[in-house]
């Protein structure tokens, strides 16, 4: 008894995405216009068949995107930074996002910006009295207007005094958003005896 395979191969029928000019997974070389010229407005080709999604691909990069909205909330609500501005005291700044080698962090438009390569000194505090401190250098500055703030991306400075806490503190970071849910209104019980 022959049975036949009912499984679809999807990869057969995923367009090809090349570059102009460049061989395609057959070896042909494309002709250099672009693939994506055939569409029709929804997606669709002019011949009448749709495109192929990746359900498995699509539902990865939801997965990526909900981890850096919660890492970010973690960042902004959970831990607060400031920048040792000399002179003048602290400056709160949002951390945007951290990871081994450095922090891209916010400062609000009216507060001014850094310039490229300088250092600071920045603090993340735990509680009210408790931080750690760790030096930065600024890589780069960009205004995001939507957000009404300077954008720094900066690089750890190695070897001070703090670099084996930064490492384990970010560790701590990815680790934590990583296995991070959102509460959406569980039903909470009010008194557990009987």
């Amino acid at each position: 008894m022959n049975k036949s395979n009912n499984v679809i191969d999807l990869k057969t029928r995923k367009p090809i995405h090349t570059k102009a000019g460049q061989a395609s997974k057959f070896g042909k070389v494309d002709n250099p216009v672009d693939r994506t010229v055939d569409r029709t407005k929804d997606g669709a080709k002019e011949n009448g068949t749709a495109p192929v999604v990746d359900m498995t691909e699509r539902r990865n990069e939801m997965i990526v995107q909900e981890r850096r909205e919660v890492k970010r909330t973690i960042l902004s609500e959970f831990i607060g930074a400031y920048l040792i501005v000399p002179l003048k005291g602290l400056a709160k700044v949002a951390i945007y996002d951290i990871s081994e080698n450095g922090i891209a962090f916010d400062i609000d438009l009216e507060e001014g910006r850094l310039n490229v390569g300088e250092e600071v000194a920045m603090r993340v505090y735990l509680n009210q009295h408790t931080y750690f401190p760790f030096v930065v250098k600024v890589a780069n500055v960009r205004e995001i207007s939507e957000e009404v703030c300077w954008r720094h991306g900066a690089n750890f400075v190695k070897g001070t005094v703090n670099d084996v806490a930064l490492y384990h503190f970010v560790k701590f970071i990815e680790t934590v958003s990583a296995s991070l849910e959102t509460d959406h209104g569980d039903v909470m019980v009010s008194n557990l005896s009987r």
